[in-house]
Parts: C-alpha cells; structure tokens; sequence
C-alpha cells in the first residue's frame, strides 16, 4: 500500500476529517460557552426573602432582599439566607453548564 507521510493515502483524508470535525466541536463548544455565560440562574432562600441571580460565567448579577426580613436583631440570619441563596444560585449555573457542555463533548471532562 502505497504511503504518504507515514500514513497509508487513504488516512491523511481521515485525518482531515478528524480536524475539521476537532474544529467544529470547538467552534459549538465556544458558541455555547458564549450563550450560557449569558444565560441567568436564580435561586431564593427563606422561602422567597432573600434571591440571587448569578449568570453562567458564574458572577452575582443581583441580590434582591425583601424588606420584611431586616431585621437589627438578627443580622446573622440575613447573611444565612444570602450565603443559602447565592451557593444555590452558582450550583445550578455550574451544574446547567456541565450537562450543557458534556452534551458538546459526548461526556469528556474538558473542565468546564
């Protein structure tokens, strides 16, 4: 079989192929990354006092506190239900850009 670089002819077109598909696979895995960095998650605490929205790229876009639940006494328990609802928050951007992600790389952990 004749050989061309150190592949048989027909395997430089197979490598082609495996390229552009390399390529591709880029190409969607930076459109996505782009789209779900955009893409906004929130999560509430004390049942709706305290919410918090952070997007994708995994950075706090709001803190909404109702009024109701200020309170001089118990300070303590508004930094609990603001640490609750921003972890909440962030686990499920995380956690939506992994599935996403994974569904791109066909289950290789590439570390997004």
């Amino acid at each position: 079989m004749a050989k061309h670089g150190g592949f048989p002819m027909g395997g430089m077109g197979n490598m082609q192929q495996l390229m552009k598909q390399a390529q591709r696979m880029q190409e969607n895995m930076q459109r996505k990354q782009v789209e779900l960095n955009a893409q906004e998650f929130t999560a509430a605490s004390g049942g709706g006092m305290v919410k918090v929205t952070v997007n994708g790229a995994r950075e706090v876009l709001s803190v909404r506190i109702d009024p109701q639940c200020v309170d001089p006494e118990d300070v303590e328990m508004l930094q609990d239900l603001v640490l609750s609802a921003v972890n909440g928050a962030l686990k499920e951007a995380a956690a939506t850009v992994e599935q996403e992600m994974g569904k791109l790389t066909g289950g290789m952990n590439l570390g997004f």
